[in-house]
């Protein structure tokens, strides 16, 4: 399991890096779309539908939605990005409760707040230069591997037995450290202002923690490990994309509101 969890890492990073340097902008979002649309046919999998032609109007609904999102709303991305924020809010108001039941409009529905805003964050970021985001991935990559890390080193408390067993507080408190570095690196080397810098970094590595946690929940809800079986080891691509989704929008949209570009 591990060396295919490695394997698919390496391949997963050769293809990110060949779709965001090699290829022309238009294909590189694109290809983040396609990859989006294959995480709404994830998501139809949590809503209980019963034939292959119901998850696939569902995909077809998401996919309108990106489709708006890449050609008719693009001045509207603020909005979304907002809209994504206080969603997130909510997931992780709801994460405290769980385990409570999710109504199937509502399931619904979450997955067009998790999918249709991350897809206008990563447009934004990607026509504002692909280190932004790359730095955005970078942030949620570190995250998770400082709480693993630290989590199987010191893991003692746990931080969401009901969801995900595996987290522990120790493990999140490793990761934010982590990130803290990153973060005062790229703020020296960048001279930015590290007393802004730091906190907006380790907050969205707080976020991504959320999402992670939010798409596990409807996971449990279902009774399934992974989303897919997409990523050889790692899942689907809801598995790998639940930390960036709730991470991306708040990242997003602070940059403006920090004046970091």
């Amino acid at each position: 399991m591990l060396i295919a969890r490695v394997f698919t890492s390496v391949i997963s990073l050769v293809l990110i890096g060949v779709v965001l340097f090699a290829l022309p902008l238009q294909v590189a979002e694109w290809l983040i779309g396609l990859l989006l649309v294959i995480g709404a046919w994830e998501w139809s999998g949590f809503l209980g539908l019963s034939s292959s032609v119901k998850k696939a109007a569902y995909t077809a609904i998401i996919s309108a939605c990106l489709a708006l999102v890449y050609f008719v709303l693009p001045e509207k991305t603020t909005l979304i990005l907002r809209i994504a924020c206080a969603w997130w809010f909510v997931a992780f108001l709801w994460t405290l409760r769980f385990p409570t039941a999710i109504p199937m409009p509502v399931r619904w529905i979450c997955g067009l707040l998790v999918l249709v805003p991350l897809y206008a964050a990563l447009l934004l970021l990607l026509r504002l230069g692909v280190e932004y985001l790359i730095f955005t991935m970078l942030i949620v990559w570190v995250a998770d591997a400082g709480a693993y890390f630290a989590g199987k080193q010191f893991g003692r408390v746990k931080l969401a037995p009901a969801i995900s067993p595996g987290k522990t507080w120790e493990g999140v408190i490793g990761g934010l450290l982590l990130v803290g570095l990153l973060a005062v690196a790229t703020g020296l080397s960048r001279n930015l202002d590290i007393a802004v810098f730091l906190p907006f970094c380790l907050g969205v590595a707080a976020i991504s923690v959320v999402g992670d946690l939010t798409v596990s929940m409807f996971k449990r809800t279902v009774g399934v490990k992974d989303s897919g079986k997409l990523f050889p080891g790692h899942g689907g691509v809801l598995d790998r994309i639940d930390s960036v989704a709730a991470a991306a929008p708040p990242f997003a949209l602070g940059l403006g509101w920090l004046g970091l570009v």
